[in-house]
């Protein structure tokens, strides 16, 4: 899926992949990519380039311990309170 659209989603996975102290590679190889195309995948997602589908997008949430809300939160504040959330 191809996205220009101002999605909140690349600057939100950027965010919680660096808050857990991972590569993009190690993000990607985690979510289930193949190892030789994760880290250009994860980088064609945090820039906007492409957007990942749904299936995808929980892998990433499951693999950076956020609720996939947060991927698409607009507000920083409200994005902030939702990254707290925990469904353990």
């Amino acid at each position: 899926m191809k996205t220009n659209d101002e999605s909140p989603f690349p600057k939100r996975l950027k965010e919680a992949r660096k808050r857990k102290g991972l590569s993009q590679k190690q993000l990607g190889i985690l979510a289930g990519m193949d190892e030789f195309s994760a880290s250009a995948r994860m980088n064609q997602y945090e820039k906007g380039v492409h957007a990942p589908d749904f299936k995808t997008v929980k892998a990433l949430a499951k693999v950076l311990n956020v609720p996939t809300a947060f991927l698409f939160c607009e507000e920083d504040d409200l994005a902030a309170r939702i990254g707290m959330y925990r469904d353990d």
